[in-house]
């Protein structure tokens, strides 16, 4: 998980909560909700940064237990750009996915980066959900979790498996322990509660609301449980709902790995550049076999062999990275120089206090979603099958989803997120994207009547509006201007063309900063 941003507003204002009467059974996936009596106004002070100066800071009291109104309250953290034109389109709600991500810094980065004209009819709102950064309480289950050198994530003896599961049984214990009043109730329908809670607060019948990657989720989420209460929905890189949680992240095995081959053949077709030859076959091998002397001996005592995969992975998410991976790769394989190794690690692949609070939230609210296999014999028979096709990501992948296997809390039904309720939304997905495969993108567009699917044809990259591709960020501010969507009346409504692969360090593109690089900064990793 990458290191996020730092929290924008710890001392905004908190103001009163809102009273909110939610179905008792709408946290097991009921698709009804009731109205939400607002009872307070949200105070905004000034928060800005030096890169988004307009930034403004609020918080919010809602409730634990949404059917216990008057119960225990938390604080939620909100930020706003407000809008400057005279038409006004409302609020528009923005998530960067996770579960786990703050959302403060990605409204500023929304509002600058969207055509000025559309976002001066918005009021773009970030906001942390529940347990996450600048929200009271803010979750950590165990600080240093990912503090290296970690086990080897293959477990090739009784002993390293022994070694990682105890790791996580570890975590789901110091989460229970430590947590044990919030654990039933960190989960994506009671973030949902709290999204119409930050509607009701800023006076609006009606929200709109743009997220990607795991926020595709929590907003499809919202959509079915308050569908009289969305505007515009705008989700990018499509969680599948119909394999949460278990399900996708083995499907997500097989794509990252597909993705890291793309990566080595780009190393392969830059031999020039990193002289690790022109075969990516060979150039895999070579990868490997940094792999193997990295889990014997780690590079400066801090990079082993699953220190290695969570610098790469990233480049699984956008390969604006790749440069930079290839780079360290190289140095290590041709010179023996670990430096610019250990500085891809502690870029990409290291994990602060932000990190320790984000994989908290995240394991709560997957491991609370939805139920997981308990038998730790079908975890291992299921992650050695997908290691035998995808070896990349699948056993580090499965320890980062391990905890779920002895969560302390009972799961709940996930929610059937089909709806013929909503007005036009528009989907993006990219075909080549590991996070969030294609195939949930096509999924979704199924199960949302109306809904207009636009794919970046080749594309790999996750979250891919407001990153560089004029295509598809046309289609996004026409969408957010009138409302307009493509149809074609089939299964894709609009293909837009991948942006060019990045070129080696070398070159002068690759030094420039993009809103790509802006943009995954912002996603970071996991999610």
């Amino acid at each position: 998980m990458k290191k996020r941003a730092a929290a924008l507003c710890g001392a905004a204002a908190v103001v009163a909560g809102m009273i909110t009467s939610i179905p008792a059974d709408a946290s097991a996936g009921s698709a009804t909700a009731p109205r939400t009596t607002q009872t307070a106004k949200l105070t905004w002070k000034k928060c800005g940064t030096s890169d988004y100066p307009t930034l403004q800071c609020a918080s919010l009291k809602v409730p634990l237990d949404h059917s216990k109104p008057q119960s225990r309250q938390i604080t939620l953290a909100l930020s706003r750009v407000p809008h400057t034109a005279k038409t006004y389109q409302g609020p528009l709600l923005v998530n960067p996915g996770g579960p786990g991500g703050s959302g403060l810094t990605l409204a500023g980065f929304v509002a600058s980066t969207l055509p000025k004209k559309v976002a001066a009819q918005y009021d773009v709102i970030g906001f942390d959900p529940r347990g996450v950064g600048a929200s009271k309480p803010a979750l950590d289950c165990e600080p240093g979790h990912f503090n290296p050198v970690r086990p080897d994530s293959v477990p090739r003896t009784s002993a390293i498996e022994k070694a990682n599961v105890d790791r996580a049984k570890a975590f789901a214990k110091a989460c229970g322990t430590k947590y044990a009043s919030l654990l039933p109730y960190i989960d994506t329908v009671s973030a949902v509660q709290d999204m119409d809670s930050i509607r009701g607060a800023l006076g609006a019948k009606k929200i709109n609301y743009f997220g990607y990657s795991y926020g595709t989720y929590l907003g499809a989420v919202y959509a079915k449980l308050y569908p009289n209460r969305v505007r515009r929905l705008v989700l990018d890189s499509i969680v599948d709902p119909t394999g949460v949680w278990y399900d996708d992240n083995i499907g997500q095995d097989y794509a990252f790995n597909d993705r890291h081959l793309a990566f080595l053949s780009w190393v392969a077709q830059h031999n020039v550049t990193y002289k690790l030859g022109t075969d990516p076959a060979k150039v895999e091998a070579k990868w490997y076999a940094m792999r193997a002397a990295l889990a014997k001996k780690p590079a400066q005592k801090k990079v082993g062999a699953s220190e290695l995969e969570d610098t790469f992975i990233p480049g699984g998410y956008y390969n604006g990275y790749w440069p930079y991976l290839a780079e360290a790769f190289a140095a290590y394989v041709n010179d023996k120089n670990t430096d610019p190794l250990v500085e891809a690690y502690d870029n990409f692949g290291a994990v602060d206090a932000s990190g320790d609070n984000g994989y908290s939230v995240y394991t709560s609210v997957q491991c609370r979603d939805t139920s997981w296999p308990r038998d730790w014999n079908q975890w291992r028979k299921d992650n050695w099958a997908v290691y035998a096709k995808a070896p990349f990501m699948a056993w580090n992948n499965a320890w980062y989803n391990a905890p779920c296997a002895f969560w302390p809390t009972h799961s709940l039904r996930p929610v059937d997120i089909s709806n013929d309720a909503l007005p036009p939304t528009l989907l993006f997905q990219a075909t080549n994207d590991a996070a969030t495969p294609y195939e949930g993108g096509v999924t979704v567009h199924r199960q949302l009547r109306g809904s207009s699917l636009v794919v970046e044809q080749g594309g790999g990259n996750h979250g891919i509006t407001l990153s560089g591709n004029d295509c598809l960020d046309k289609y996004l501010a026409t969408y957010l201007a009138d409302g307009k969507v493509p149809h074609s009346g089939g299964v894709v409504d609009a293909v837009c063309k991948k942006l060019p692969d990045p070129e080696p360090l070398t070159t002068k593109a690759a030094s420039t900063t993009s809103s790509g690089s802006a943009l995954h900064g912002l996603l970071g990793f996991r999610g």
